[in-house]
């Protein structure tokens, strides 16, 4: 990293302010010193959507919502795959999904792992399996939400939990309780030997609103630790976000926070779905207690129904849209500053397409999953 000189910096506006001063002596105008240009947004720069494979696995799983990127290689696990997570079965029934599947940049797909409730091995998940956006690889851990229901509504839905497995796609565990209700989308930071997860939950009061607005979701600060060959283990749980709007709803199964993404200065971004959103948790990493709701960062524009939500490198916060199928770029500062079609398929173009994304390795696109044929795409 380039290191700036205090002194030299210093001499070289005071020399500015000399020539200045002796243009401004001679009678000569002085323009204003230029600004530096913003950026461009970080979409602006692709111009191609392409597919990249099909999610569906021999099991017919359909619904592809979770996306995550391999950081590195390790087990079935190679550096640079996504791994894309199914919520519906064959039948088509949300909540009912249990495969995740591993996909290369070039196309290769191979089935990560398909989890039953025989391969849970009695570890506590309530209600069964469903998977869920929230997916990550932590440290060769991969890391799933389940949010599991009978019958493919919200009625019957259960609390879930995350299932955790190890780099070979073998169940290891499951993290139940301790706040985790109905787990829906999750990013995660790691350290060198422990991971914060921070996790969404939308069940708290849902059902049982039969169809209204709640504001009892939360996000939840999961610390982990890891080593010694075994399994990762819960050591502490902050809820450092509350009283987000939540709302069962007939197509979408559930509406609530799902998104996140840490940003600058520990701030973690939130997809405020149901009330078309987005919202901002300060000190993220270090808080001891909720931040409530949060802060505002923008509502309504482009935005129709966020749901996965991802940090550009510039920083800017990546949506996408679960109703109208547009990705939507908006500047930490809450401007939407781009916007574009990723699907437009369906009436109205691109309704229920779009869910998970993920930036691509070094920033070479945007991985993103399209729920209406059932493929991991890049817009590139």
């Amino acid at each position: 990293m380039r290191r700036f000189r205090p002194a030299a910096l210093a001499t070289s506006l005071s020399g500015a302010a000399l020539a200045a001063g002796a243009l401004a002596a001679a009678g000569l105008a002085v323009a204003p010193a230029a600004q530096a240009a913003a950026p461009a947004p970080f979409i602006r720069q692709f111009h191609h959507l392409s597919e990249v494979a099909s999610t569906v696995p021999s099991n017919g799983d359909v619904n592809p919502y979770g996306v995550a990127v391999v950081p590195r290689s390790q087990g079935r696990l190679h550096r640079g795959d996504v791994l894309v997570s199914n919520f519906n079965a064959k039948s088509n029934l949300q909540g009912t999904g249990s495969t995740i599947m591993e996909i290369s940049p070039g196309g290769r797909v191979t089935q990560f792992a398909r989890i039953t409730k025989a391969r849970l091995h009695g570890a506590a998940c309530p209600g069964g399996i469903g998977l869920t956006t929230a997916l990550a690889d932590v440290h060769g851990w991969v890391i799933v939400g389940s949010l599991p229901s009978a019958d493919g509504t919200a009625a019957t839905s259960r609390a879930g939990c995350l299932i955790v497995l190890d780099s070979r796609g073998h169940v290891a565990g499951t993290i139940a309780g301790h706040g985790i209700n109905g787990p829906w989308d999750m990013t995660a930071v790691s350290y060198r030997h422990t991971a914060d997860l921070f996790v969404t939950n939308v069940l708290n009061g849902t059902a049982a609103a039969g169809g209204k607005v709640v504001h009892r979701g939360t996000v939840l600060r999961l610390t982990l630790g890891f080593g010694g060959g075994r399994a990762p283990w819960l050591e502490h749980v902050t809820k450092i976000a509350s009283h987000l709007a939540e709302q069962s709803n007939p197509a979408a199964f559930v509406l609530g926070p799902t998104g996140v993404g840490l940003g600058a200065g520990g701030t973690l971004y939130v997809a405020d779905t149901a009330v078309n959103s987005i919202r901002a948790i300060p000190a993220a990493l270090t808080r001891s207690g909720s931040g409530g709701a949060g802060h505002l960062v923008t509502r309504g524009g482009s935005l129709n129904a966020p749901l996965g939500l991802a940090i550009a490198p510039g920083g800017d916060v990546l949506t996408v849209n679960g109703a109208d199928g547009r990705i939507v770029e908006t500047s930490p500062a809450g401007t939407q500053v781009a916007r574009r079609f990723l699907d437009k398929t369906g009436s109205p173009a691109g309704s229920g397409a779009l869910f998970g994304l993920a930036v691509a390795p070094h920033g070479h696109g945007v991985y993103y999953v399209d729920d209406a044929s059932n493929e991991l795409r890049l817009l590139h």
